[in-house]
């Protein structure tokens, strides 16, 4: 008689021993504590006075942990021309409007691009999968000369409207929706009597739940870690990072202020991942299971 499978909630599962499971998990323990490590040293370094922070050679814990660095940072902050709260306040604005619509455009054209027959539709993803070959910063003169005819220089526009229209969200988008959504439940939305515009939204969207997720990490990750603009001239709309960068050069006795900001600028666009990667890994894990 063969070995027994084992079962789990009545449902069959891999045929793997205890020991394996336990060897399997200490490996991805372990490696998950060294891809972890980095983390840890920049942590420990924001919490470092500055005599640890010089001290050669370096320790990588901190020996007495101290939040003057934090305390410093916010201060120097709050000494500058425009107001701390601002520039943070730049930040979030730019790069939640600018992922929200960059979720929304990119997959609203990308469902008309892979569901919808039209003419010019093929030459049209042939375009867009070209431009992925170009660099901002080879468009950089021409993108320039459009946003000042537009008169979108120095005003919120000028990141936003770009963060709109990125070739990558939309090229990731179609790719997932010519894979994952079929056109027979499409046709039975139609049926139904269901809109284009709600058959795209209650229908397509769920079904390529990992993409717009994904597209959410990249695309709110450039607009929080984005610096000083060419668009920008006004201190009172230029972002977080950029303030960070201007405290940071100021020398060494602003290296702990300095090591305080990495930490702050890392800690968000963290959280936002680890809350799209648990439902990223739980939509995959579920998409190719049948009832």
């Amino acid at each position: 008689m063969g070995k027994k499978l084992r079962t789990r909630n009545h449902k069959v599962v891999l045929n793997r021993s205890r020991g394996g499971d336990a060897g399997i998990t200490f490996v991805l323990g372990i490696l998950g504590l060294f891809m972890f490590l980095p983390m840890v040293y920049v942590i420990s370094q924001s919490l470092k006075p500055l005599d640890e922070l010089w001290m050669f050679p370096p320790r990588f814990f901190v020996v007495n942990p101290t939040l003057k660095n934090f305390t410093d940072l916010f201060t120097l902050m709050n000494t500058s021309l425009v107001p701390f709260s601002r520039y943070i306040f730049n930040t979030v604005f730019v790069s939640v409007v600018g992922t929200t619509g960059n979720l929304f455009f990119s997959s609203l054209a990308a469902y008309a691009m892979a569901k919808i027959k039209f003419p010019g539709g093929k030459a049209m993803f042939k375009t867009v999968r070209t431009s992925l070959m170009f660099h901002a910063t080879v468009t950089a003169i021409t993108s320039f000369l459009i946003m000042s005819k537009l008169q979108w220089i120095d005003t919120y526009w000028a990141r936003i409207i770009p963060a709109w229209a990125t070739s990558l969200g939309l090229y990731l988008m179609k790719q997932f929706m010519e894979t994952n959504v079929t056109d027979a439940v499409l046709e039975s939305a139609r049926l139904d009597g269901a809109s284009e515009f709600r058959t795209y939204w209650t229908i397509a969207m769920p079904m390529v739940k990992p993409a717009w997720l994904t597209l959410i990490i990249y695309s709110f990750k450039d607009l929080w870690n984005a610096g000083a603009s060419v668009y920008i001239q006004s201190e009172q709309l230029k972002s977080f990072n950029y303030a960070i960068q201007q405290v940071m050069a100021g020398g060494i006795k602003r290296a702990g202020a300095g090591a305080a900001s990495t930490v702050i600028m890392m800690m968000v666009p963290i959280l936002v991942f680890v809350i799209s990667q648990s439902n990223i890994i739980e939509t995959m894990g579920s998409s190719g299971m049948k009832d």
